[in-house]
């Protein structure tokens, strides 16, 4: 079959909730994928912020491959060996006391929901508690995560959503401080919104909300699936500030591909909330995607990916800036570390399909931003071709 023709049958067999372009993937290796044409694509989408360690990693291939030949799957009626030892990793790096394994990212953020309420039921015997989430947040698409996600389009379709959910305004303190009341059990916000626009949290709202949670008992849920795991150049993106969360969700990255997220806890939540039969998953923490999990934390390490993010992070910024001084239809560059937007006056879904066709893999966060999230092992090299493709996909646009 040539392309087409896979195209063709996907869209015969494949549910249309995507609008996806008009490539077949067949490969990767490093920084680049390949179609099933065995044309050349640099990739700064990586999955949506997922292949942090690129395509074709030895180590990590070898170590899923080795966990294949001994056993993938046995449920959690029964311990296994990389779920122990990927938990015991995943609290070091990210100071964390407890773990629970999830299929994805959205999984995760419904466990922590879970929890805080769990945790506000044990305190008064209520239910009617509220969780205070963002406007322009992105928290995926399941019942609860949708219910906490602050873009409208994406929840009204499907509404009723779970109840008692309140929206205050990104990085605006007094916005929170309006809403919270005697039934506020929870304050989840992503450390860096990644689908509302690449906003990162500033260090003064992170405290201050901590400072409120903390005041109240109310607990601070931070969504670290797509800022975290080394993306904004610290393990986990909260810990620039060290506002420690009392949940934490995690994803993406934490696999480099395996479907596999977590939701970690302190100690005083896990002792206070969750109890056996609270919450289960039938594939969350198998044997294959804790395999996953274990090695990519050790490649962290034993690769210094958190030290390249460091190193080439600044200089993607430099090389964006300087676009946007360049372009007057360039507005505004945001985000920190490899998770960067640039801000267009106009709808950027033609830049990216010229990038397409000229080489480069983009997406967008919103109509108007082209998203940069990039496998983390990326060199500056690679970030000059980047904006050397992208330059050229600007330039016409210009003259529209």
């Amino acid at each position: 079959m040539n392309m087409q023709e896979y195209i063709d049958e996907a869209e015969q067999s494949l549910l249309h909730t995507y609008n996806r372009y008009q490539i077949v993937i067949e490969k990767g290796k490093g920084v680049y994928l390949y179609d099933t044409d065995g044309i050349k694509y640099l990739d700064f989408v990586s999955g949506i912020a997922v292949f942090a360690l690129g395509y074709g990693n030895k180590e990590y291939n070898d170590a899923l491959k080795a966990q294949i030949d001994k056993v993938i799957h046995t449920s959690n009626y029964y311990y296994n060996m990389p779920a122990i030892r990927a938990a015991k990793k995943l609290k070091e790096v990210s100071g964390m006391d407890r773990v629970f394994f999830t299929n994805s990212g959205a999984e995760a953020v419904e466990g922590a929901i879970k929890a805080a309420r769990k945790y506000a039921y044990l305190k008064d015997g209520t239910t009617d508690h509220e969780i205070i989430a963002m406007e322009h947040s992105f928290h995926g698409r399941t019942f609860g995560a949708l219910s906490v996600t602050g873009t409208p389009k994406y929840r009204e379709p499907f509404e009723p959503m779970i109840g008692n959910i309140r929206f205050a305004r990104m990085n605006d303190l007094a916005s929170v401080e309006e809403l919270i009341n005697d039934r506020t059990c929870a304050i989840i916000l992503e450390t860096v919104q990644g689908e509302g626009g690449l906003v990162p949290a500033t260090e003064e709202f992170l405290k201050g909300v901590k400072a409120l949670c903390e005041e109240r008992d109310i607990l601070l849920i931070l969504d670290e699936i797509q800022c975290g795991m080394g993306r904004t150049g610290h393990m986990f993106a909260w810990q620039r500030y060290s506002v420690k969360p009392d949940i934490m969700t995690t994803a993406k990255a934490l696999g480099c591909g395996v479907p596999v997220g977590a939701f970690l806890m302190t100690e005083k939540v896990a002792a206070n909330s969750m109890a056996a039969g609270d919450h289960g998953t039938t594939y969350g923490g198998n044997p294959l995607a804790c395999a996953a999990v274990e090695k990519v934390l050790d490649l962290f390490e034993e690769n210094h990916i958190i030290e390249n993010v460091r190193e080439v992070a600044p200089y993607l910024e430099q090389r964006l800036e300087e676009l946007k001084e360049k372009y007057d239809c360039i507005t505004e560059r945001r985000g920190t570390g490899l998770m960067q937007g640039l801000v267009f006056d106009c709808p950027v879904r033609d830049v990216i399909e010229r990038a397409l066709e000229n080489g480069l893999l983009l997406i967008n966060a919103g109509a108007d931003i082209l998203r940069f999230v990039p496998p983390l092992i990326i060199s500056k090299e690679n970030v000059d071709e980047m904006i050397e493709i992208l330059e050229s996909c600007i330039e016409p646009s210009e003259e529209d």
